[in-house]
């Protein structure tokens, strides 16, 4: 098992392609971005990485979690690999977690695409994980997964895939990471807040929304861009906030479109 201080990673791609990690979102597994690795390894040596506290990473986590430290576990990843500098997509925590390493560690990140993220916590985000939390602490793990469909994916998208969908979640439930790394990974999104502290890092930033997304409206990613500095925006008008699953055609044309530009 590939292990970099702690935090288990795959690379697909070749060895001399441009290096490319991509950052997943609250699950944290790096299984989340199978529907894009066959179009994004095509171009990119591709680094794939379950956070630190879900998967087969370290499992163990700080009393307090912070997005700060989202971002340096892929320092670790960068230095464990020898790597000066990568690419970055990362989803929502994972774009977050981008946005904070351009800000500690400007040299290491040569583009980032932000999917579905935000500069500070959007009313109905956390109104979304509140509602989410109370699952989680009241009705237990199993009620918390089968709910989540609800906020990452279109509605048609979801009665069109309920068979697959239940198949997944005894899967899924074995592999969550616990109430408390959950509620902890929950509290650093919700306390994430980098307002006026974003100018003038648009210049290779592209901001990705969905305008359905349930879970994080498309104007905290409009905020964002202007937060930045005036940042680009590539708008999914279908998607839902797992944009990449549901519609990965669309998704990989847009990131590589820019990347390879």
């Amino acid at each position: 098992m590939a292990d970099a201080g702690g935090v288990y990673y795959e690379i697909h791609g070749a060895a001399d392609a441009p290096p490319l990690i991509l950052s997943s979102g609250l699950g944290g597994s790096a299984t989340y971005w199978q529907p894009n690795l066959p179009a994004l390894s095509a171009h990119f040596r591709v680094i794939i990485y379950d956070h630190r506290g879900t998967g087969r990473s370290d499992r163990a986590l700080p009393e307090q979690v912070t997005v700060a430290d989202l971002a340096d576990d892929m320092v670790v990843l960068l230095d464990h690999l020898g790597i000066a500098r990568a690419s970055i997509i990362g989803h929502a925590a994972g774009g977050v977690a981008g946005l904070s390493l351009r800000l500690s560690h400007p040299d290491r990140v040569a583009r980032l695409v932000v999917v579905n993220g935000w500069a500070r916590a959007d009313a109905h985000f956390l109104r979304c994980f509140e509602a989410r939390l109370t699952l989680l602490h009241h009705a237990g793990v199993e009620a918390f997964m089968k709910a989540q469909p609800i906020f990452l994916f279109p509605s048609n998208w979801i009665s069109a895939h309920d068979a697959a969908l239940t198949a997944e979640l005894p899967h899924q439930i074995a592999a969550f990471p616990g109430e408390a790394t959950m509620a902890k990974r929950i509290a650093a999104l919700a306390a994430f807040d980098a307002t006026g502290r974003l100018a003038g890092l648009a210049e290779r930033t592209l901001v990705l929304v969905a305008d359905d997304d349930m879970l994080v409206p498309s104007q905290a990613g409009e905020r964002l861009a202007d937060e930045l500095g005036g940042a680009p925006i590539a708008r999914m008008r279908w998607g839902g906030h797992a944009c990449n699953v549901t519609d990965p055609a669309t998704f990989d044309s847009l990131v590589l479109d820019y990347l390879r530009s």
